[in-house]
């Protein structure tokens, strides 16, 4: 088949390398180059880069309205999105014979929106996967081609998990293009209760202690990606911010009578008694500090950075801010 790309960042590079091993790609369409670095020189998305070193035409239109004009001459059977970055118009649309299919990197309609797989895992899913779905002018919210679920690990963060979502979508639309191929395309309606996954704020990113540890792990690992979860501290009298690099939830009590479980109560660590929230209540050399969060629950800090430091491990902070079991952690409030 004769199929135009569009995709933008990295991660939709290996979907382009498959369909120009696959396929014959007529054309990938990118967004503009951006200014980076000190110098801010131009630099090319690496859907762009991969596209020119494969040889193939490539087209950045400045506005949406363009797209149609310029892909109309390539003549293609369907078109593929994966991480563009725009929404395609009716017009654009209407180009290829087949229509547009487009990997989303949750089980829609659940995560309609920009950050997928960034939201699920805030929200703490066990489940999600990735749809590979017909666009149409809505927001993620055309027949679906074909899907597939996976499971979510407790201590899988946003970039291990984009890792398995790429992977199974590489898989999934290579299914879906033979279907198609075949003329044996679905298009099945989403079933379910939507929800959004918008463009993340920095203000989006900001800890809560008073919220549940389960909460704030889920945030740590959402946010590894950037803008990375972080508390707003304050030191010695100083403001400080303070970035979560990466968390661990404690390990539950031992059940009485249960030898095969670990006692709640480690060298360098407190009872479980009341705490404050925002309190030291451990400290283990090597792995990192206790916080006491909300509903009585606590959270292993294990790597953290400093503004204007580098990252470090959790338990080198504490021994450098000179803070210990039973201290509080002072907590500015929202800027």
């Amino acid at each position: 088949m004769k199929v135009l790309f569009y995709g933008t960042p990295g991660v939709a590079v290996p979907f382009l390398e498959d369909l120009a091993r696959d396929h014959s790609v007529v054309g990938v369409v990118t967004r503009a180059d951006k200014p980076a670095g000190r110098g801010l020189a131009l630099e090319a998305p690496p859907v762009k880069t991969k596209a020119l070193a494969l040889g193939l035409p490539v087209l950045q239109p400045v506005r949406s309205a363009e797209i149609a004009a310029e892909i109309a001459s390539l003549s293609p059977d369907l078109a593929v999105a994966v991480a563009y970055g725009r929404i395609l118009d009716k017009a654009t649309l209407a180009v290829p014979r087949l229509g547009t299919l487009n990997v989303h990197f949750s089980l829609l309609p659940k995560y309609r929106g920009a950050a997928p797989v960034q939201w699920s895992l805030v929200r703490g899913e066990t489940v999600t996967g990735v749809t590979v779905f017909w666009l149409d002018e809505g927001l993620d919210t055309g027949p679906v081609a074909s899907s597939r679920s996976v499971p979510v690990g407790p201590e899988e963060d946003a970039a291990a998990l984009f890792e398995k979502l790429a992977a199974l979508g590489r898989t999934l639309l290579a299914e879906t293009l033979a279907e198609a191929a075949a003329g044996r395309s679905r298009r099945e309606p989403q079933v379910g209760e939507p929800s959004l996954a918008p463009v993340i704020k920095r203000s989006d990113a900001r800890v809560s202690l008073d919220t549940p540890a389960p909460t704030v792990h889920n945030l740590v690992r959402g946010m590894s990606l950037g803008p990375r979860a972080f508390l707003d501290l304050v030191l010695g009298g100083r403001p400080v911010r303070l970035t979560l690099c990466k968390t661990s939830l404690e390990v539950p009590p031992a059940a009485p009578g249960d030898p095969g479980r670990p006692a709640d109560v480690s060298p360098g660590t407190t009872g479980r008694g009341e705490a404050p929230v925002g309190a030291i209540v451990g400290i283990e050399r090597g792995k990192g500090f206790l916080v006491q969060c909300g509903q009585g629950s606590r959270l292993w800090v294990l790597s953290v950075q400093p503004e204007g430091k580098r990252q470090m491990p959790a338990a080198d902070f504490l021994n450098g801010a000179r803070l210990k079991i039973g201290d509080v952690l002072s907590v500015r409030g929202a800027a």
